[in-house]
């Protein structure tokens, strides 16, 4: 039977050739690789080049006018309510001024009208909003406010101010034991 062996000279030609053709084939994947992350790297460059910039910067905006809004339409709504309550009030302070001899005689309780306006206006003077008074049918006081708002953030949009009104009416009546007459 005959062995062969391979002798130096053989086994450096065979690993060399190995060697050789493993070079070559990691050259060219690294080449390939090479093209691929080139090609990736330049993806993205160009026309699409700060578009996230510009989302960042249009959703910033956006988020602080939607911000400014609630502030701002929370603010009117307050001053909305303190209107009506001043107007409210007014109109209350009017109603206890009533003529006294009517009701001393228990004709009943009929306002009297120059006093009652004197008392709703008096009482709007020491608050914060304007508004008027009058009294109608003898019985009813009628208050009408009015206030402004300043705008905190709406004013980068060119609202600076936001109005707001109130209206409230008191009615005088009688009442017995707790009963309306």
């Amino acid at each position: 039977m005959h062995h062969w062996e391979p002798t130096d000279e053989s086994a450096n030609q065979a690993g060399r050739g190995t060697a050789d053709t493993g070079s070559r084939l990691g050259r060219r994947v690294r080449r390939v690789r090479s093209r691929i992350v080139n090609r990736l790297s330049r993806v993205g460059r160009g026309r699409d080049r700060g578009s996230i910039s510009i989302w960042i910067a249009t959703g910033g905006v956006v988020m602080i006018v939607l911000v400014g809004m609630a502030v701002d339409l929370g603010g009117q709504v307050y001053a909305q309510q303190h209107a009506r309550d001043m107007a409210r009030q007014a109109a209350r302070a009017g109603g206890q001024q009533l003529q006294a001899a009517p009701a001393i005689r228990g004709e009943g309780a009929v306002a009297d009208p120059a006093a009652a306006v004197r008392a709703a206006r008096t009482y709007l003077a020491a608050s914060d909003v304007t508004g008027s008074a009058s009294v109608t049918g003898g019985d009813t006081v009628v208050v009408d406010t009015t206030a402004v708002y300043t705008t905190k953030f709406l004013n980068i949009i060119g609202i600076n101010r936001l109005t707001v009104t109130g209206h409230a009416e008191a009615t005088i009546t009688r009442a017995v034991a707790g009963v309306q007459r």
